[in-house]
């Protein structure tokens, strides 16, 4: 089952066990790389709303994370604060100069300065292309701000009176949700298994009737029932997991679980490394050495010889070959491409294509 929309794509994972199901939601809602405004330069601020709280609205502006793996963290750039390498810069100006009315600041206000250098030369600027969907192919580059609203006017920034100014310079920057929520994919992660509660996980405290107070879900009428007098098997373990993801326009949905998997992949591959480096060591010291870790570089262990977790260069079939139209390798699916390779050298974050 799956299925999908601008924003939403729901799924089935099986053949896979709940810890790992469960590490696949916890990597989508924290470690996948996006944009969000991390820095604002206040140039004249007239408004009602203090510096701070306009410098947290605009942090929550979501904007377009296309391209984003060709974005460095700024730790990892060499620059003394920010440069093109590592950020994107984008200027708001309203002005209510002489109208009664109040003039509302919408996130299409915001522009892109496309002059911006690592020199810290400026020229001008781009206003967003206000796409209704901002998922396709031809979405807004990288750093404008996402419009899925009908009337195409994004987030409300803030009101200005008679006389009200409002001018800044906002810099963007790539981070992970573990540091933010601003740099949050997604809106919300649901996942469900076992929704009969056949192996009893959940425990239905109810007053008078359990089928009325704990209605099943949608995902019930996927599975069996439990029979009556059916014996209880306690040996059973959950087999397919229900997903839910709810993008919050950043990115398309598919494309969010697959950077997860992506990274999840890159954690294991780290993991691997370390414990096979060390177990190198203490070979050459001779020192004791596991068994089970010297077959880890192929001979027929769960780590490689072509197994679920990759050959013995830690390849992943599925997430390394020919690059899709939003980045990564891999055997094309119904929703693009898969995931990178994962070099050892790369950041936990690494570049994986387009996206």
């Amino acid at each position: 089952m799956a299925g999908t929309n601008q924003t939403t794509i729901n799924l089935v994972l099986s053949n896979t066990s709940l810890p790992l199901a469960n590490s696949i939601r916890r990597t989508i809602l924290a470690e996948v790389p996006t944009l969000a405004i991390d820095l604002v330069e206040i140039e004249s601020n007239t408004s009602v709303l203090a510096d701070e709280f306009l410098a947290h609205r605009l942090g929550l502006v979501p904007l377009s994370a296309k391209n984003i793996d060709d974005l460095l963290y700024t730790r990892d750039c060499d620059c003394d604060q920010y440069c093109e390498n590592c950020a994107v810069v984008l200027r708001l100006n309203a002005v209510n100069r002489s109208s009664d009315e109040i003039v509302k600041v919408y996130a299409k206000d915001l522009f892109i300065d496309s002059g911006f250098s690592a020199r810290g030369a400026y020229g001008g600027g781009r206003r967003p292309s206000g796409l209704g969907n901002g998922l396709g192919e031809d979405m807004a580059q990288r750093g404008e701000p996402v419009i899925l609203d009908p009337e195409g006017q994004g987030s409300l920034i803030c009101k200005l009176r008679r006389g009200q100014e409002l001018r800044l310079k906002c810099i963007a920057k790539k981070g992970i949700a573990k540091e933010h929520a601003k740099w949050a994919p997604t809106a919300a992660v649901g996942f469900e298994y076992d929704p009969h509660n056949k192996l009893r996980h959940a425990d239905l405290w109810y007053e008078k009737d359990k089928v009325e107070e704990w209605p099943e879900s949608k995902n019930a009428a996927w599975e069996e029932p439990p029979q009556e007098g059916e014996v209880f098997d306690y040996d059973a373990e959950p087999e397919k997991f229900y997903m839910s993801i709810e993008g919050t326009g950043v990115m398309p949905p598919d494309v969010i679980l697959h950077s997860g998997i992506r990274v999840l992949q890159q954690k294991l591959a780290s993991v691997i490394q370390e414990l096979s480096a060390s177990d190198q060591t203490n070979g050459i010291n001779g020192g004791p050495q596991s068994p089970d870790m010297m077959d880890t570089m192929g001979n027929g262990t769960a780590y490689g010889g072509g197994t679920a977790y990759g050959d013995p260069g830690y390849t992943t079939p599925g997430y390394a070959g020919a690059t899709s139209a939003w980045g990564g390798g891999g055997a094309a699916s119904a929703y693009g491409g898969g995931g990178a390779a994962t070099p050892y050298g790369a950041t936990p974050y690494g570049r994986s294509g387009q996206w």
